[in-house]
C-alpha cells in the first residue's frame, strides 16, 4: 500500500516543521500546497522532500483537490493542517495501518486541541476527525470554501491521535471565526440553508464545548473564554445567513456565484493581502535564515504540554 501525505500552508513556519516531519516519517509521497508564503515555509517543505505546489488561495476545497490530484499513484491519503503533528505513538499506529489497511474508506483520529494563552499551555478539548482517506474517496472541490467535509462514508478508528495548536490568542480566534462565519453563510445561503435563532445556537454550542467536548474539565478561565468565542461563532453564522438573505453581502455573494474565489477571499472584511492568511491566526515566526530558527518554541514530547 502506497500512502501519500499533504499539507496546505501559507506563512506557517512557526508551526510547520513538526507537521512536515510527521508526514515525512510515514508517507511514501509528499506534497505541500503553498498559497503565498513569505517566511521560508516553502523552503522548509522542499528541504524535506515535499513537492511544493504554488497556487492562489481559493479555499481548502480547491487546495485539497489539487493535492490529491498530485498524489495520483497513492492508495491512501494522510492529510494534516499546518499546525498539526503526530507523536511517536500515532506514527506507530499509522505504520500498523499501512501493513493492514481497513476495508472502510475513511479513518478517524482523535484530535487534541491545545491552547497556549496568557503564558499557559493546556489541553482545551478533544474531537474526532478523519485524517486518513482512501484516494478514491478523497473528493474535495472548489465549492468547499469552508468546512470542506468529505462525503459520508463508513469510518473506522486506528487508535491514533493528532496534536493541534488550536489557539494562541483569543482575539486572533475571534477574527478567524468571524471570517469563517461569513464564508459559511455565503455558501449555505446558496445551498438553501434556513436560518435558526442565533441565541439558541449560542447556548447549545456552549454546552457542547464545555460538556460534550470536555473544555469544562480544564477548569481554566481561558478555556471558558475560548468556549464563549466558539459558541459566538455558531450564533454568528445564522445572524450572517439572515444578512446574506437580506442582500447585505451581495458583492461577496456575486463573487462566490461567479467562481471568483481569489477575489472573494481578498474581499473578506479584515482579510490581509496574502491568500490563506485571511483565515489564519497570526503567529510570530522566528527569523528564517537557519532551519532551526523556524522551530516552535515548545517541545514535541508527550510531557511538553500541561495537562496531557
Amino acid at each position: 500500500m502506497r500512502l501519500g501525505g499533504f499539507v496546505i500552508h501559507s506563512s506557517n513556519a512557526f508551526t510547520l516543521r513538526r507537521c512536515l516531519d510527521s508526514l515525512a516519517a510515514v508517507c511514501d509521497d509528499l506534497v505541500a500546497v503553498d498559497t503565498g508564503s513569505t517566511d521560508g515555509s516553502a523552503r522548509l517543505a522542499a528541504g524535506r522532500g515535499f513537492r511544493v505546489l504554488h497556487r492562489k488561495w481559493e479555499g481548502y476545497g480547491a487546495a485539497r483537490a489539487e493535492a490529491v490530484a498530485a498524489l495520483g499513484d497513492c492508495d491512501w491519503i494522510l492529510f494534516l493542517d499546518s499546525d498539526e503533528w503526530l507523536e511517536p505513538e500515532a506514527l506507530e499506529a499509522i505504520r500498523r495501518f499501512k501493513s493492514n489497511p481497513p476495508d472502510a474508506p475513511c479513518v478517524e483520529v482523535t484530535r487534541h486541541d491545545w491552547a497556549e494563552l496568557d503564558g499557559r499551555r493546556f489541553l482545551y478539548r478533544s474531537e474526532h476527525h478523519v485524517r486518513l482517506v482512501r484516494r478514491d474517496h478523497a473528493r474535495w472541490d472548489r465549492s468547499m470554501i469552508v468546512h470542506e467535509a468529505l462525503p459520508p462514508a463508513r469510518t473506522v478508528s486506528i487508535g491514533a491521535s493528532v496534536e493541534h495548536l488550536f489557539a494562541t490568542s483569543i482575539d486572533g480566534m475571534r477574527s478567524k471565526v468571524d471570517r469563517y462565519a461569513l464564508l459559511w453563510a455565503l455558501r449555505h445561503y446558496r445551498e438553501g440553508r434556513r436560518a435558526k435563532w442565533p441565541p439558541a445556537q449560542w447556548v447549545a454550542h456552549l454546552f457542547r464545548e464545555l460538556v460534550l467536548k470536555g473544555a469544562l474539565m480544564c477548569a481554566r478561565p481561558e478555556a471558558w473564554r475560548l468556549a464563549v468565542t466558539i459558541s459566538g461563532y455558531h450564533a454568528r453564522k445564522y445572524q450572517l445567513l439572515r444578512e446574506v438573505a437580506d442582500g447585505r453581502h451581495d458583492r461577496l455573494l456575486k463573487l462566490l456565484e461567479t467562481g471568483r474565489l481569489v477575489e472573494l477571499f481578498e474581499a473578506l472584511p479584515g482579510a490581509p493581502s496574502v491568500g490563506r492568511e485571511a483565515l489564519e491566526p497570526r503567529y510570530e515566526p522566528a527569523a528564517p535564515e537557519a532551519d532551526e530558527a523556524l522551530e516552535p518554541r515548545y517541545e514535541a514530547s508527550a510531557g511538553a504540554f500541561e495537562g496531557k
